[in-house]
């Protein structure tokens, strides 16, 4: 067993337990499941205003958001702990009257949790649709390489202790 410390208090699509004989080291990442989940849950989920994710590369990738009606100064996009969380808020002219409303212009919050390897690269709105762009960097010592395999014994040295010197 790893340890993980999943609360199974609530209902959640995976059984966590299954998988703790075959991943090692993903505590962390089923600990940002669950806490999601407990936020959230599959009901609490927001729809406005919807989106894409698309991927556009080997390691690239691409939140589309429509976004009609929001400029650049009415979005805010913040960067913390994982968490890309876009913040729409559109200043109203109380002089504007309207007659009907047909078009949604309510504020809204939305958070994508990303992996520790992914580095947003830049934003843009274009035509009404926020897009943002990503990229998986991923660090040479967690590319994958070939091990190995020796043939058993270790080269060893004179030395008995660390502090005896060595005989030649």
């Amino acid at each position: 067993m790893t340890g993980f410390t999943v609360n199974h208090n609530h209902a959640f699509p995976f059984d966590f337990d299954k998988f703790d004989r075959h991943f090692v080291g993903f505590d962390r990442m089923f600990d940002r499941l669950t806490k999601f989940n407990d936020q959230f849950g599959v009901a609490k989920l927001p729809n406005y205003p919807p989106y894409n994710i698309k991927k556009t590369g080997e390691n690239t990738y691409g939140i589309e958001m429509a976004v009609a009606g929001f400029g650049k100064s009415d979005i805010e996009l913040i960067l913390d702990d994982g968490k890309l969380t876009v913040n729409g808020k559109l200043s109203v002219d109380a002089e504007d009257m309207v007659i009907y409303q047909g078009i949604s212009n309510r504020e809204f919050t939305r958070q994508f949790s990303l992996a520790d390897t992914i580095e947003v690269k830049n934003a843009d709105l274009i035509n009404g649709m926020l897009k943002v762009w990503l990229e998986n960097i991923i660090p040479e010592h967690k590319k994958p390489k070939k091990i190995e395999i020796g043939e058993g014994e270790k080269p060893r040295s004179k030395k008995k202790l660390l502090t005896e010197e060595e005989n030649p």
